[in-house]
């Protein structure tokens, strides 16, 4: 079964074919980090315009890069939600107006699923039940995985996404959006040891997150440096990216290490865009060799917005009996336990 999914969630216009016997045939991906950067974020009417241009050139794209006509695509799997209604809107019209045209089912999938389910995609896949640390500008979620649609949320962030700290925190240094990527990169040459950050609700029993108060606290720092010096030098701008990076990374990885002592699973799979952070790998990889668990995470490409999860989960949704209609429906908001 051969199916071709959308991803249009927020700022990356993508496209992939999954096939549900030989895997992945193709992706393609167009990024739209240049034309948000200046604002220092995403702008919902530029990305569901920029979106409208480039959807159709990818789909075409992806055929010919898979070697694949149109009688060959079984189904369309598109993303959703949750994310910008609008951009959700041009993929959803789209997957649907073609399975429409081609006589074929449209699958509706959840975008945190489709990352929840992105280490599928690799030649050693995690074997279910497992824990599962999802982390990206919107969603910062600890879930239990029993089974395909058998997801537990265990905890999630009450304020701000780590992916959202990340952004904000980098705005305030002066960094380039997105922020993840710039803060890690001027992390490279702070001084990790120059500023202590707390570690927002590690005192506090359960596994919810909390980086508001972490965000603030990096805006205090910045302004009492700034006061200080006249200035924020680059060495001090480094050495303040060093240690909120430092922060974010202790922070979810204490509460994995909870997550695990309480529910005793014996895999953790992390994904979303914050996985591809190589601190939060390495720690990861440590801790987790230390207590006996397994860790499973998607190569790079397939961390951030993808067309190739989405079409996976689409494959696996149409597989389970997935329930297709013919409504153009979005959700910014969906939580993963609703599925």
């Amino acid at each position: 079964m051969k199916v071709l999914g959308i991803e249009t969630s927020c700022d990356e216009t993508a496209v992939a074919i999954y096939d549900s016997d030989s895997g992945l045939q193709a992706h393609v991906l167009y990024s739209q980090i240049e034309l948000h950067q200046e604002y220092g974020g995403v702008v919902p009417e530029l990305a569901s315009r920029d979106h409208v241009r480039k959807i159709i050139p990818l789909i075409r794209q992806v055929m010919v890069d898979a070697g694949v006509t149109q009688q060959e695509i079984d189904a369309i799997a598109y993303t959703a939600g949750p994310g910008l209604v609008g951009a959700l809107l041009v993929g959803a019209s789209v997957g649907k107006s073609i399975a429409y045209g081609w006589g074929i089912p449209a699958i509706p999938v959840h975008h945190m699923e489709g990352h929840l389910l992105a280490p599928m995609l690799e030649d050693n896949p995690p074997k279910m039940p497992f824990l599962a640390l999802l982390v990206s500008g919107g969603h910062t979620q600890l879930i239990g995985v029993d089974g395909f649609s058998e997801y537990n949320i265990l905890g999630e962030s009450l304020d701000d996404a780590a992916g959202e700290a990340f952004d904000k925190a980098a705005k305030m240094l002066g960094l380039d959006y997105p922020g993840g990527p710039a803060i890690a990169k001027a992390a490279e040459h702070g001084d990790i040891g120059r500023f202590t950050f707390p570690r927002p609700m590690i005192g506090k029993p359960g596994l919810n997150f909390s980086f508001s108060g972490l965000k603030t606290y990096c805006m205090n720092t910045i302004e009492d440096c700034v006061e200080q010096q006249g200035s924020l030098d680059e060495q001090t701008r480094c050495d303040v990216a060093a240690a909120f990076q430092d922060a974010v990374v202790d922070t979810l990885l204490l509460k994995c290490k909870r997550a695990i002592k309480q529910t005793n699973y014996k895999r953790l799979v992390i994904a979303g865009g914050v996985s591809a952070n190589t601190l939060l790998r390495e720690r990861l990889k440590k801790t987790m060799s230390g207590m006996g668990v397994e860790l499973f995470y998607p190569r790079v490409e397939f961390c951030t917005d993808n067309g190739a999860m989405i079409a996976y989960a689409g494959c696996q949704r149409l597989l389970e009996g997935g329930v297709v209609d013919h409504a153009i429906q979005v959700k910014a908001r969906w939580p993963l336990d609703q599925l």
